[in-house]
Formats: structure tokens, sequence, C-alpha cells
């Protein structure tokens, strides 16, 4: 499990959706695009705060200092019973949950950044959600929604090491546990690839065509889980 063992963590970035306080917007699914190497960006002030509109720096909040960690912990706990009917009810609770930072400031940030990604302006987008990680390196949704960008950029390497930092800060995001699955396999890891989507399958196991895909892998790698 080499791509894994590099990340540290047995994870995965298919299923991401782009997170807003409002709401979200689910990735297409469907050919990845080319692998392309850029060099990371810099740190310091964050490029996509205009001067004239400072940002105070946020600590990193700690797991247990997360938005409504036992409505979440509930939550979680409802997605992860197979055969739930209101699986995407529970499943945009939790997401909208995680996209809020605590600050208007971070949060028109994370806006700015959906725009420009809903534009297709991926520079843009990068810029915003890099500013935001300056400024909140403890909102796991800054790094998802970066990862976002890269991954459709093309940039594999880049969305895998934000999604280290997701999971870093969030063990149990399930949008960072389905799409490292497609980037891994796409990158010739199937087994990485069905190792993610199994756990995946473990928080959000009601979410369409996920078994299909753990199907396939398993019956392309041989290995079938008893």
């Amino acid at each position: 499990m080499a791509a894994l063992q590099k990340l540290g963590l047995v994870v995965a970035l298919a299923g991401l959706a782009i997170v807003t306080p409002g709401g979200t917007m689910p990735l297409p699914i469907g050919v990845l695009p080319a692998v392309a190497q850029a060099p990371a960006p810099g740190a310091g002030g964050g490029p996509g705060v205009p001067p004239s509109e400072p940002l105070p720096l946020v600590e990193a909040p700690r797991d247990d200092a997360a938005p409504a960690p036992a409505r979440i912990d509930t939550l979680l706990s409802e997605l992860a019973e197979p055969g739930r009917k209101d699986w995407e009810r529970l499943e945009t609770e939790i997401l909208r949950i995680w996209s809020r930072s605590g600050s208007p400031a971070m949060d028109l940030l994370l806006e700015r950044g959906q725009k420009a990604l809903a534009e297709e302006d991926y520079p843009t987008a990068v810029e915003h959600f890099s500013a935001l990680i300056d400024h909140a390196p403890g909102f796991a949704e800054a790094w998802n929604s970066r990862a976002t960008a890269y991954f459709l950029e093309g940039n594999f390497g880049l969305a895998m090491a934000d999604v280290e930092h997701v999971l870093v800060l969030n063990p149990r995001h399930f949008g960072a546990l389905t799409g490292l699955a497609s980037m891994l396999e796409a990158m010739d890891e199937p087994r990485d690839a069905l190792a993610a989507l199994r756990m995946a399958a473990k928080l959000n196991p009601n979410r369409p065509g996920i078994k299909d895909e753990i199907a396939r892998l398993e019956k392309q790698t041989g290995e079938v889980e008893l």
C-alpha cells in the first residue's frame, strides 16, 4: 500500500464535494485529469486576501473544539447505518456543519474560493484557499477545498498532500474518503483505492455506486472481504 503509506493514512479523495456554508456542490465523477506537478504555494500573507481586508490569524482548533461535536457524532452514527433512506439529508447536514469556520471573515474567503471553482478559475480558487489555510490552518474544509481545486487542475500530488491534512484534522471526513480512491486507481494503485473505498463505505454505506465500485476493485485485485 505504498501510496497510502506515503500519506501516512489509509484515506481517499474520489467523492470530494465542494462545501460552502450554504450547501454542497458534488464534484463530477468521470475521467480524471492527467497528473501535473506544480510547486507548492508559498506560505505567507495569503494571496487570496486583498491588502485592504487584513484577517486575524485563527488558532487551529482541536478536534474536541469542532462545531457541534455531539451533533456530528450523532449524525455520523446515523449516516453509517446501512439502508438509511434519509442518508442525503444526514450527509448534507454534516457537510454544512463542517463548512463552518466560526469566523465570518474565513467563511467569506471560503465562499470566494468556491465562486472561483464554480467559474473554473482554479488558480484563483487556490489563492483564496491558500489564504484561508494561512489564517485558519486548523480548518479542515480549507484544506479540503484546496484539494478539490488541485484535483480539478490535475495536480494529484498536491491534492493528495492536502487530503492528508484534511484527515489529520478530521479523520471521519467521508468526502475526502471516496476520491483519492479515483486518483489512486488512475495511478495504478487499485489495492490502495479499494482500501480507501472500504473505509468510505463504513462511514457512508448508502451512497449510490460505492458498493459496485468496491466489488469491481475486489474482482480486479482478488481481495474479497469475507
